[in-house]
């Protein structure tokens, strides 16, 4: 049975091979190779992969993604789409529903909106309420380095605290874009914001959201 983690996994490979190796991305720094080499590492070496978290295996990491960079991009594009070996704990389904859905939805966003003539995507109810309910469950973790209050709220008027503090900033979106502003795509976000001005010039600004 598809899930929203393998759909989203194959349209992140279908726009990573389209884009082509050198295309920018969202993720500062990164081109499209890299952004490839970071998923391909996160889910076949995981000995690695806890250097984006651990400061001590900082040095692994960026040695299995110099490794990884170093392939044929079709070799990238084509162990992304046939998903992690058996070892890895992302070939359990729940685990690779949990952690890879979002995972998957904001890196393709990553790609598709960096480019020049990107189109926006319609999502169907379904997903847009399964980011919403990640978004509940993550928003406090990935909020906390907030310079602001910050309320991320749903047009039908559900809402979420990812930061206490003042002055409050509410962030007025779809859950699909609300969870790109969490994560750090303040940018690329399609979202209405309202506060006090200053407030919320610096948190469009921070770099202090997501992980």
């Amino acid at each position: 049975m598809s899930t929203f983690a393998k759909r989203e996994r194959l349209l992140l490979a279908d726009l990573l091979e389209t884009a082509g190796p050198e295309a920018p991305t969202l993720c500062e720094g990164w081109r499209t190779r890299d952004l490839a080499a970071h998923v391909v590492v996160r889910e076949r070496r995981p000995d690695a992969a806890g250097g984006l978290l651990v400061k001590q295996l900082a040095p692994r990491l960026e040695k299995a993604m110099e490794e990884f960079t170093a392939k044929p991009y079709e070799e990238l594009i084509q162990l992304i789409r046939t998903g992690p070996p058996r070892f890895s704990p992302f070939s359990l389904k729940q685990l690779d529903e949990m952690s890879n859905t979002v995972e998957f939805y904001v890196h393709a966003e990553d790609v598709r909106r960096a480019q020049r003539d990107w189109t926006a995507r319609v999502l169907d109810p379904v997903f847009q309420d399964t980011l919403w309910s990640r978004t509940e469950r993550t928003a406090r973790l990935m909020g906390r380095g907030a310079p602001t209050g910050l309320v991320l709220r749903r047009p039908d008027g559900q809402t979420v605290v990812a930061h206490r503090g003042t002055p409050v900033v509410t962030v007025t979106g779809e859950p699909s874009e609300l969870l790109l502003f969490l994560y750090g795509r303040q940018s690329a976000a399609k979202v209405d914001l309202d506060g006090d001005a200053d407030a919320i010039e610096r948190l469009h600004g921070s770099k202090q959201l997501g992980i």
